[in-house]
């Protein structure tokens, strides 16, 4: 569930499904991205993007999900990338709390914001290789970008996750901050900008666009990712992966082979 509340001139979204890590089913990413325009909408000057329970998001709602016949570029292509996207060109200030886990899905909706405060224990990384998956929604970009190619690939290849303190340090976003302090001061700066020059941070906000997309791009990175996921959930392992996490055992991986291409 989503919900959205508008109180001077700031919009706070929060990702209400804390009995599932707030993880996003296809109806999740619509209604989220209905929130973001009723908030433009309602030409608020600062937006908060927020999480309830123990963590901020962690990732797709995969729990009903038969690989078989899942549909990836629907979730990706069609409804995550289109509300990323219009996350990323909300004509005001954005700012997420980020805590608990931040994977995935959940990871894409911080990368799409403009202002990133971290718990010290949330937790972000790749550990995807487990569903015979990869990493999603912008994370190849983000993580190439901050943290170098050997660095992205050992996040990847061992599923480690990385503290709040361990991201901001290397750089992938604003500020951590004590878990019992990051959702107040978040909303102080959220707070801050409402009253600020809005004008002027949508110039920054759009010139730092420029610079992020007329390079490497996000977006084609981002499709590029769409498009492995799309051909992983066709191998064995995409569907052991699925099925272990369903059935709550460690999954026995054969090595992804495609289907009608094995014995």
């Amino acid at each position: 569930m989503i919900t959205l509340t508008v109180a001077d001139d700031i919009a706070e979204i929060t990702l209400d499904a804390p009995e599932r890590l707030n993880a996003l089913a296809p109806d999740d990413v619509r209604q989220l991205s209905e929130a973001y325009a009723e908030a433009e909408r309602q030409r608020v000057r600062a937006l908060l993007l927020r999480g309830e329970g123990r963590a901020f998001c962690a990732g797709r709602d995969i729990s009903g999900v038969d690989p078989r016949s899942d549909d990836v570029l629907g979730y990706l292509d069609d409804l995550v990338q289109p509300l990323l996207e219009r996350m990323s060109r909300f004509p005001a200030p954005t700012f997420a709390v980020a805590h608990g886990a931040c994977l995935g899905v959940g990871l894409g909706l911080l990368i799409a914001s403009d202002v990133v405060y971290v718990a010290e224990t949330a937790k972000i990384g790749s550990p995807f290789a487990n569903l015979g998956a990869t990493l999603d929604s912008g994370g190849h970009a983000l993580f190439f970008e901050r943290l170098g190619a050997h660095r992205t690939l050992d996040l990847i290849y061992t599923g480690r996750l990385m503290s709040g303190v361990e991201a901001v340090t290397a750089g992938l976003f604003s500020q951590s901050l004590p878990d019992s302090e990051v959702l107040e001061s978040t909303r102080a700066a959220a707070a801050s900008a409402a009253s600020g020059a809005t004008e002027a941070y949508l110039a920054s906000k759009a010139l730092v666009a420029e610079l992020r997309d007329e390079r490497l791009g996000l977006w084609g990175s981002m499709s590029h990712e769409n498009r492995v996921q799309a051909a992983l959930c066709d191998t064995d392992d995409y569907r052991e992966g699925f099925a272990a996490f369903q059935q709550k055992r460690r999954p026995e991986f054969t090595g992804g082979s495609r289907r009608g291409t094995h014995a």
